[in-house]
């Protein structure tokens, strides 16, 4: 308790000598900000004003944006146990280094509480591991999730797919774009429902200088569909960088199919880290090989059904056997 009032006492001192920083500092507390969470956020503003040098009292610019953006990132993550991708996380760590919240939320979803809970189930998770292992044996990335009792898959050309070396070659570009899809969600106040998901994605990969590749196909001429997608109308649209597979979203017209798309992709980049794989999934009726993006999370089903395949040769594109 000695600690935290200390602190905020030399914070205090330090307004009461710059009135005028004192004076800017009160207009950036949140209309829903409690006592605790705004001297906590202050300080954290101050202690790191230093190392933004364009930051001035009463001047707008992207440096000043950047510090409130993180300052809030932090303040969710102390009190709301928001969590982020994990260059972000590093970076409001150190950032708010040294500064004392008293009693801060402890949150249920943290990481410790992860892992005992995964020891709790250990013996559960033994138990069903011959299952697991079974259905990973029989296709588990198929979309119309029927019963895993293929043992055998009909193999493709071997001139398909893409080379073993493809995800080792990709992987480091995709480290980068990672990293700037994590500013530019900071910068745009976190992921959500609000964003032009379209706009961020195409920005980042812009910066990394790559482009995107978006290809439309309309929801009646894709086969293999779960029984709950057959509906005739709408598009689906399927998002690439560098012939890595990022998202595949539908809507109603090619507009809304490409923002969906590109809202799924981002998700990926929610994790601690993205990985570039080669993953079998269904390609015009025939099993393939593709480079798909991953984050860390375990999939309960399978990938939708590819819309274009970079690797095809004549056997596949012909649709010979």
């Amino acid at each position: 308790m000695a600690e935290e009032r200390n602190g905020e006492d030399t914070v205090s001192e330090y307004l009461g000598q710059n009135p005028q920083l004192a004076q800017w500092v009160d207009t950036l507390r949140g209309y829903c900000e409690s006592n605790k969470q705004w001297l906590a956020r202050r300080e954290f503003i101050l202690k790191n004003m230093e190392a933004f040098p364009t930051v001035e009292p009463g001047v707008s610019n992207s440096n000043v944006d950047r510090l409130l953006s993180l300052s809030m990132v932090w303040a969710n993550h102390v009190f709301l146990g928001c969590s982020y991708p994990q260059v972000v996380m590093d970076k409001i760590k150190e950032m708010g280094e040294g500064i004392v919240v008293q009693d801060p939320p402890v949150h249920r979803t943290t990481k410790d509480e992860v892992m005992i809970k995964g020891k709790r189930s250990a013996a559960k998770v033994e138990a069903d591991a011959d299952g697991c292992v079974k259905r990973a044996k029989c296709g588990p990335n198929e979309l119309d999730s029927r019963p895993a009792v293929r043992t055998t898959t009909r193999p493709v050309s071997q001139k398909a797919g893409p080379p073993p070396q493809a995800p080792a070659e990709h992987q480091s570009f995709f480290n980068r774009l990672y990293k700037a899809v994590a500013w530019k969600l900071v910068s745009a106040g976190g992921f959500g429902p609000n964003l032009d998901h379209f706009e961020i994605l195409r920005s980042c990969v812009e910066s990394c200088k790559q482009t995107l590749t978006c290809v439309f196909v309309p929801l009646k001429d894709i086969a293999g569909l779960p029984a709950g997608r057959t509906q005739k109308e709408g598009h689906v649209c399927e998002i690439r960088c560098q012939t890595v597979y990022i998202g595949t979203g539908y809507g109603r017209d090619e507009a809304a199919a490409k923002a969906m798309a590109s809202k799924e992709a981002l998700k990926v980049f929610q994790g601690r880290k993205v990985t570039v794989k080669i993953c079998r999934r269904r390609y015009k009726g025939k099993d393939v090989e593709d480079l798909m993006l991953l984050d860390e999370q375990p999939r309960s089903q399978g990938f939708p059904p590819a819309l274009s395949y970079p690797f095809q040769d004549e056997q596949l594109e012909d649709g010979s056997t």
